[in-house]
């Protein structure tokens, strides 16, 4: 199906005639020791294929990269410099897999800074070209992001503020104390996504990344927190796992904190049922006197249909919300 035409309303247009789904390879010349990157178009090469027809050319220095092409370094036996010496032959097999192994391992080109950016640096987006990656990196999305968000209605934010407010009440005493400590120990005191050095003592540049959103219900816990930079958390903001963090990452997630790896790839939200929703609803009508209670119950029950906790209600706190059994 054809996307859908809209209206640029960012300030920041792609680049016109883009191919903004096509892959690329990308590998350092190993004569010159330069980057390349070559267009492959809308299908993914795989490493035989490569092997065996790839012709790929230095932009440098013309070297080409072929499994019928000797080895330049010196510092091997001339013998296993030759193109069709078993040393050669294992070479340009490993060389060639390295960029064709898998879709993570190819290379991608953005559609608003038209730059040629390795497969980690875009978002994921389901159906979208061989690698299903966003068509703009993730430092252009944080940049229209920036122009987009404060567009939406004021009913769109508020009910996305509404039910962050009440999933982040429901779940308050299922909270745990996170040891900031511990949390940089874990993380190598890096940020998760960037690996960028972070000082635990500036805490302005880090953020705890709440893995699995409160939003659907899943608290605060050790298993349930990452260390980020503060611009790749607010890149994050509320995203699902799997929609931030690429597969490798995921699996490397889980290892470092305990989580459920089948929750973290999910690419729905899958609502946390373990929540006590009746110890959840006793302390969110804990009111002031002069709160709205009506709009309160209400918003409430908005919560609770839509995420399918009916039946984790008592008898008692159905009838108090006025839920028909």
């Amino acid at each position: 199906m054809a996307r859908r035409k809209t209206k640029n309303i960012t300030g920041i247009s792609r680049v016109e005639g883009l191919p903004v789904h096509d892959s690329y390879v990308a590998f350092i010349c190993i004569n010159c020791k330069e980057l390349n990157t070559i267009h492959i178009g809308n299908n993914l090469i795989e490493q035989k294929e490569a092997y065996e027809n790839a012709l790929w050319k230095c932009e440098n220095c013309d070297f080409i990269h072929s499994k019928n092409t000797a080895i330049p370094f010196t510092n091997w036996k001339k013998n296993f410099r030759n193109a069709h010496s078993l040393q050669a032959e294992r070479f340009w097999r490993s060389f060639f897999l390295t960029s064709t192994e898998n879709p993570e391992a190819f290379w991608k080109r953005c559609g608003a800074c038209d730059r040629i950016l390795a497969f980690h640096s875009f978002s994921k987006h389901i159906g979208w070209g061989p690698l299903e990656r966003q068509m703009e990196c993730r430092a252009c999305k944080g940049a229209i992001n920036a122009e987009l968000n404060p567009k939406r209605t004021k009913q769109q934010l508020h009910e996305s503020s509404v039910r962050r407010r009440i999933a982040d009440i429901l779940v308050a005493e299922e909270n745990e104390k996170i040891d900031f400590k511990e949390l940089f120990k874990r993380f190598d005191n890096k940020c998760f996504k960037t690996k960028k050095p972070l000082d635990i003592n500036k805490r302005k540049t880090w953020a705890i990344d709440h893995i699995l959103p409160s939003k659907y219900l899943y608290p605060l816990t050790v298993s349930n927190a990452a260390l980020l930079s503060k611009e790749a958390n607010d890149n994050k903001r509320d995203q699902l796992p799997s929609k931030f963090y690429t597969n490798n990452e995921l699996i490397e997630l889980a290892k470092i904190t305990g989580a459920d790896l089948t929750l973290l790839v999910s690419e729905q939200p899958i609502i946390n049922s373990n929540v006590d929703v009746n110890k959840c609803i006793s302390r969110f009508l804990t009111v002031r006197e002069k709160s709205n209670l009506k709009k309160r119950i209400t918003e409430l029950k908005k919560l609770i249909v839509s995420y399918d906790l009916i039946d984790k209600l008592s008898p008692g706190n159905k009838k108090l919300l006025g839920i028909k059994e």
